[in-house]
């Protein structure tokens, strides 16, 4: 590389940013340790002082990388640090970073919660950043943060915080695309109020029954986990929308109408009948549902799903192009009187792949029944897959069953295939 100018050596070196490379290279040459000035990111693994240098602390170390180069644009920081630290390192390249990255170890470790100033104080240095990253967060106390004018992506990975906290720290944000909060506990109530907001991925811990109200008219992809009664009035531009509640139910979902909505995912052990019905309802224009809910009932009592009328559902999503259907939806469509009375005219229009979860040899029939229709009327249906999951029966049925479904693949063996 020696022959090489020193525009092009730079350019190359510029996209080394761990900081053990970053210190090896500086090690070279002189020429070789002046280009590394020009590097825009550097990268702190976890293992990065494993073996420091004797007599150098860490943030020491930190410090003296990140002054040696002109204009730094974004840091990420791994390895454990100091406030003090953070805070030396952020006075010197806070004003050009537009990109931060920190893993904050505050769930992991046994720190003053009351420490002034805190690690999320000194964060309000970095007054121009455009993507802030923050792992493991204790957000007991509001921290003292100005407006982030420039800040476009938030996000909070395995944080414990109080719901006045997360409040201040949004309207620190005005200006957000893109918000995460993933592993988030100690909210039971969440009032998001991010006009220019496009993305928003919310995954709260605990029981299951967050309230969530969304006010983001610019909002195009929801994804919620965790949340018992969400509202979110303006959905104009809502193209994927996915809920999700693993350890609780889904009481009540509000929101206004649908019309760019592409994908609908529905997820969990238990939703209430109104709420499962209002969505689907909503998602008239949807063109890929993914649908895994196992139970439904208003309360504690575990309730199947009623029937639905296989017509009715694919006249009300006429645009539907994939199907993924878990076990008691499939059931749903399965019932006695679904499929008594089709008009000759009917089609399924759209519809090029289904998936199909079956757990249950029980009323196969009907099962069977329902995945000859989807063939029939499926003029465009070009992929069935058909999932035998857990299927726990000694009666022979269930061979039997098995059996017809092996029928079926056998004569649709370009469509359907069986996992």
């Amino acid at each position: 590389m020696e022959p090489l100018p020193d525009a092009i050596l730079q350019y190359i070196l510029s996209h080394i940013n761990n900081a053990r490379d970053v210190a090896a290279c500086n090690c070279v040459s002189k020429r070789w340790k002046d280009s590394m000035a020009y590097i825009r990111m550097l990268y702190f693994p976890r293992n990065s002082f494993d073996n420091p240098s004797l007599g150098e602390s860490t943030d020491d170390i930190v410090k003296r990388m990140v002054s040696a180069v002109v204009r730094l644009e974004e840091l990420v920081v791994y390895s454990p640090f100091s406030t003090s630290g953070l805070a030396s390192w952020l006075s010197l390249v806070g004003m050009s970073l537009s990109q931060l990255e920190l893993r904050m170890d505050y769930l992991a470790e046994s720190q003053d919660s009351h420490e002034s100033p805190s690690k999320l104080d000194c964060i309000g240095a970095a007054r121009n950043l455009e993507s802030l990253k923050l792992w493991g967060v204790l957000m007991m106390h509001s921290p003292k943060w100005d407006v982030f004018q420039n800040l476009r992506t938030l996000e909070i990975i395995g944080a414990r915080l109080e719901e006045p906290v997360l409040t201040v720290v949004l309207q620190s944000c005005p200006y957000l695309r893109r918000l995460l909060l993933l592993g988030c506990e100690g909210v039971a109530s969440i009032s998001i109020d991010l006009p220019y907001l496009e993305q928003c991925k919310l995954d709260f811990y605990g029981p299951g029954n967050c309230s969530l109200t969304l006010s983001s008219p610019k909002i195009e992809s929801l994804e919620v986990q965790g949340c018992s009664w969400i509202r979110v009035p303006e959905t104009q531009h809502l193209r994927n929308l996915s809920i999700s509640n693993s350890a609780g139910r889904v009481y009540m979902v509000d929101f206004g109408k649908l019309p760019a909505l592409v994908f609908l995912s529905m997820r969990g052990i238990q939703w209430c009948w109104n709420a499962i019905c209002k969505m689907l309802k909503l998602a008239s224009e949807v063109k890929h549902i993914y649908m895994k809910v196992e139970f439904t009932g208003d309360y504690e009592a575990l309730q199947s799903f009623p029937e639905i009328d296989f017509v009715d559902f694919f006249n009300n999503h006429p645009k539907l192009r994939k199907f993924d259907i878990h076990g008691a939806m499939f059931a749903a469509l399965c019932q006695r009187n679904s499929l008594k009375h089709v008009d000759p005219g009917f089609l399924i229009p759209c519809l090029e792949e289904v998936v199909i979860t079956v757990r249950s040899p029980l009323n196969a029939e009907q099962k069977m029944s329902t995945l000859e229709s989807l063939l029939k009327y499926g003029k465009k249906l070009r992929t069935m897959v058909i999932k035998i999951l857990q299927m726990k029966s000694s009666h022979s049925s269930a061979d039997d069953f098995f059996d017809e479904i092996c029928r079926l693949r056998y004569m649709n063996h370009g469509i359907v295939r069986i996992e």
